[in-house]
């Protein structure tokens, strides 16, 4: 089997490149993804509204309808929405420069024609400005290239973050993308409860934090980046976190604590230009999950294999 620890399968991802398309893309994902929650059954910390890879893009995944059952698929090669159903119903369009508004209306009227009419809060969700998706017609640039790069680090950061996942035997979210901050996480559980949340995301009710983080996690992920991190990472946090945590000793040489967003960062360069950015990566992942465990007394022999 060809070797996975290779710094030419990771690309060149730079913020400032494609923000435009990025902040497009995120936008349009709420939308789809907000298809998810409204119509899937309620599973707890929000797994029932993420996306999940495929080998060309993202899914939803089967979305139940009534008596049937259809998926969204954002194939991320060929640049197209597509929407297909148990029964052979099918349907989509391209993923091109537009606005919002546009794909809103454009999503909702393929799901109304194929008989899975569907209404939504017709709001951004954690984003600092909220506009109504059918009232945010700007003009949105499409970059098909910078998108498909997108995908691309996606692709070899899930890859990275399952096999780090195998080595966790306790409560452990699958790896999913996230829509509301459009990041790819997995989380891992102590198996106790945590203290109230404290909140305060905006545009999203303090409610859904909360039961988000009922429990004290461990987790980490890879996101495009915003504000003072802009530039694409990797980020590993503690809830709550431990007395200590900050000033933790973690690797690889690079990832640093940021205090504006409380948790470690590993910008995706370093992994990209390690001569393995595998095992560059699982360092962080690894090393960062150990000081939130040792700080906060986990019962490690108990929650992780013993062979990973």
């Amino acid at each position: 089997m060809p070797s996975t620890n290779s710094r030419a399968n990771w690309p060149e991802l730079r913020l400032t490149d494609w923000v435009e398309t990025r902040d497009a893309l995120q936008l349009w994902l709420q939308i789809v993804g907000k298809v998810r929650l409204r119509l899937t059954p309620p599973i707890n910390h929000s797994w029932h509204s993420t996306f999940y890879l495929t080998a060309r893009g993202l899914t939803t995944s089967p979305i139940p309808y009534v008596n049937r059952s259809f998926h969204i698929d954002l194939d991320l090669m060929d640049h197209r929405l597509l929407i297909a159903a148990t029964d052979g119903a099918s349907g989509g369009f391209a993923l091109e420069a537009q606005s919002v508004a546009a794909f809103y209306a454009r999503l909702m009227d393929e799901l109304t024609r194929l008989g899975l009419p569907v209404r939504i809060f017709p709001k951004p969700n954690e984003l600092p400005i909220a506009v109504p998706f059918p009232e945010d017609d700007k003009p949105r640039p499409y970059d098909k290239d910078a998108v498909h790069r997108f995908w691309l680090a996606l692709s070899q950061a899930d890859r990275v973050l399952k096999t780090f996942r195998t080595r966790f035997i306790g409560k452990c979210s699958p790896v999913h993308l996230f829509w509301g901050g459009m990041d790819l996480a997995v989380t891992r559980f102590s198996g106790r409860t945590a203290p109230m949340h404290p909140g305060g995301i905006p545009n999203l009710p303090d409610r859904v934090t909360r039961e988000a983080y009922s429990h004290e996690v461990s987790s980490c992920g890879f996101w495009s980046g915003s504000g003072p991190i802009d530039y694409p990472a990797f980020y590993s946090y503690a809830y709550p976190q431990p007395l200590g945590y900050a000033d933790a000793q973690v690797g690889p040489e690079g990832a640093f604590y940021s205090a504006d967003y409380g948790e470690f960062i590993l910008p995706y360069d370093r992994v990209r230009e390690s001569a393995t950015p595998d095992d560059t990566l699982l360092e962080f992942l690894q090393s960062t999950y150990v000081a939130a465990a040792d700080l906060a007394k986990w019962d490690r022999a108990a929650l992780e294999r013993s062979n990973p």
